[in-house]
């Protein structure tokens, strides 16, 4: 017997019309709209301020492959103005030059907003997804992914100094399946920027944050200029916290793993890297904020 198609609840109804919504504000991921030119002119200034503003530290660049396509991974701090993502992003721009192709991927929301979408896609951001990670994969670039995403970026300040990309393993296919290597790295001192105090998970899940704006958290901290800070989706002015990058050796996943990904094991091998590699930056650490 088929069951009538019975009309969705009303809650239902709304999450979709808001989800829809959101999506059309979503610009498509466009390659072209990143601009060489911009960038010469612009990373320059840009850097000074970001070096000057949160001390920025970043070593281990000769590491990275100076040619071809490959896929930066990092974790992710800060909130929603993630000082490590600017950090890195002018980082390599200045390092490599403009006209090496270089693109970050972004959470949809950062792309949504209007001038700052349009300035963060001239410098080669663009909202995240598998398909747009290997588009600009076969065409030779470097693409910085952040696996944590909104989960770990708002990981309480108290938990700066462990990974947790939530057992996301999106990074590895796309990986494997373009037969790139994995240049990890990792930062400390941007989760200072505010007091972080929970990711309001439960709330997020309540509102059903994650159908409409896919979101997985409500956070809640302390920041300037708010005070209290609920949800931080305008932003907040960060702290001058000292930001520490360092980029480690690549990882080539065919030549561990032979002929066939063990995701599980994977998983574990790249994040043990990375932990490892927090931690020791965690331990050169004697103030917060400071450094």
């Amino acid at each position: 017997m088929k069951l009538p198609n019975l009309p969705l609840p009303p809650i239902d109804t709304a999450t979709d019309w808001v989800a829809q919504q959101v999506r059309a504000w979503i610009p498509e991921a466009d390659m072209n709209d990143r601009d060489p030119g911009f960038i010469a002119h612009t990373v320059g200034p840009s850097w000074q301020l970001v070096r000057a503003y949160f001390r920025a530290e970043v070593r281990g660049m000769e590491r990275i492959p100076k040619n071809g396509p490959m896929l930066l991974v990092g974790n992710h701090s800060g909130g929603n103005v993630s000082p490590e993502a600017l950090v890195t992003t002018l980082a390599f721009a200045r390092y490599f030059g403009p006209d090496r192709p270089f693109y970050q991927l972004a959470h949809n929301l950062v792309m949504a907003v209007p001038l700052l979408g349009m300035f963060l896609s001239r410098f080669g951001t663009v909202a995240a997804d598998p398909e747009s990670a290997k588009a600009a994969l076969r065409s030779g670039a470097a693409v910085l992914v952040y696996p944590g995403g909104d989960w770990e970026v708002h990981r309480p300040t108290w938990e700066e100094d462990q990974l947790d990309f939530a057992g996301r393993t999106g990074f590895l296919r796309v990986a494997w399946d373009e037969n790139v290597p994995i240049v990890p790295f990792v930062n400390y001192g941007a989760q200072q920027n505010a007091l972080m105090l929970t990711r309001g998970d439960r709330i997020a899940r309540l509102l059903r944050l994650d159908r409409t704006l896919r979101l997985k958290v409500f956070p809640i901290s302390l920041a300037l200029p708010w005070g209290l800070n609920i949800s931080d989706l305008a932003g907040h002015i960060p702290l001058p916290t000292k930001v520490t990058v360092e980029f480690l050796p690549p990882i080539d996943l065919h030549q561990i793993f032979g002929s066939e990904l063990d995701v599980d094991r994977g998983y574990e091998y790249v994040t043990g890297i990375m932990q490892e590699a927090l931690s020791k930056l965690a331990e050169e650490r004697t103030l917060p904020i400071l450094g």
